[in-house]
């Protein structure tokens, strides 16, 4: 495998560990600063909203020199996790949030357009999986390692653990990576055009509705896991980790299998089976060993349509390839907020929660129609 690709696969590993850990350290972070858990939720929504606001930002770098905008984007992953481990209060955590997740979508659209260049020929949904698989390999490493020092030292360690990371991200991008032009300059209002094309709303609908219907499900899987399928709380660190697992095997896979057959048709096939997978998490999940089974493939499909899209996305934005690849993590973490909250509502309806994902199907149904049109229109 390439350096390059590894050094790029470096970078989604620190962001998979800033944005995924919280969840496990929210605790600690509440009792520490003296908040309720309600309010340390916002430093989730924080970190997302940065997402969304940092990447159309990177209009105002399209000049730049693909390797010199990602060591820019890596800077700012070190300082804003520094900030966040010297954080002496609320506000400025939530400050710091909010400048960690500013270069995420923007990281994962520039090292998509980065890994394609590096990729043997009739291999880039490949070099792509392999930049994303850093953001899954973090949810069976890094995350539980953030929980354990956060439980063990303190919550502050793991955003340390983030920025000495990324400052080993920002070595193995400057010696690895090589130098490489910046992207043809359409103009500012150049950089749109794009969107007057059907097919790349066709990726990020697709993207925001079919994996906003698995959120939907994995939001709660936790008392899911606890409440209906009878595990003990301490099991979970263990499921967590078989969860992530799931989400390297679905993300190399779909990397491989885009490469072999049509990205579009790939990607359309995998989200029509998750709306099979949440029929069949809602009727089994009391089944212990078939709720595992089932979460694996749930996870695998959540990340197996990654890089199938993220590949096309860059293919139908020209002019755009930066704010077209970003697009698709602004439209991922919409996704999650939105099934988030409706697979909340019917909880707080009082069912119970094998619901949310009955709740995800709908969304996942609409996801799957819209790449199958993508597919059929577009490929």
């Amino acid at each position: 495998m390439k350096k390059s690709l590894i050094a790029l696969a470096f970078g989604t590993l620190g962001l998979g560990i800033a944005e995924f850990a919280m969840m496990g350290i929210l605790g600690s972070v509440a009792e520490n600063l003296q908040i309720s858990i309600s309010a340390a939720g916002h430093l989730i929504s924080a970190y997302a909203l940065g997402v969304c606001l940092g990447a159309p930002v990177l209009l105002l770098v399209r000049k730049y020199p693909l390797k010199k905008i990602l060591l820019l984007l890596v800077t700012i992953i070190v300082v804003g996790n520094l900030c966040a481990a010297a954080a002496s209060d609320y506000w400025m955590l939530l400050l710091a949030r909010f400048l960690s997740g500013f270069p995420h979508g923007a990281y994962f659209g520039v090292a998509s357009i980065v890994a394609q260049r590096l990729a043997d020929k009739g291999k880039g949904s490949q070099a792509v999986s392999v930049m994303i698989a850093g953001m899954t390999i973090a949810t069976v490493f890094g995350v539980p390692l953030g929980t354990a020092l956060s439980n063990t030292i303190s919550w502050r360690l793991t955003f340390l653990l983030v920025a000495c990371w990324s400052l080993l991200t920002f070595y193995s991008i400057w010696r690895w990576i090589p130098q490489m032009d910046s992207l043809p300059d359409s103009g500012f209002k150049g950089q749109f055009k794009f969107l007057k094309s059907p097919a790349p709303w066709l990726i990020i609908g697709g993207t925001l509705l079919g994996n906003g219907g698995v959120y939907c499900w994995y939001s709660y899987i936790n008392p899911l896991l606890t409440n209906i399928s009878g595990f003990s709380t301490d099991s979970l660190t263990w499921l967590m980790v078989i969860a992530g697992f799931g989400m390297v095997i679905g993300n190399l896979l779909g990397g491989r299998l885009a490469d072999r057959f049509r990205a579009g048709l790939v990607a359309a096939i995998v989200q029509s089976c998750m709306v099979f997978t949440l029929l069949l998490i809602f009727f089994f999940s009391p089944v212990p060993w078939l709720s595992v089974v089932l979460m694996v493939i749930g996870t695998a499909g959540l990340f197996g349509v990654g890089s199938p899209l993220q590949y096309l996305i860059i293919r139908f934005s020209k002019g755009g390839e930066m704010l077209g690849a970003a697009s698709i993590q602004i439209a991922f973490n919409i996704g999650n907020a939105v099934a988030a909250y409706c697979g909340g509502l019917i909880l707080q309806a009082g069912f119970d929660f094998r619901y949310p994902a009955l709740v995800g199907i709908p969304f996942a149904v609409l996801g799957s129609i819209l790449l199958f049109i993508l597919h059929k229109k577009y490929e």
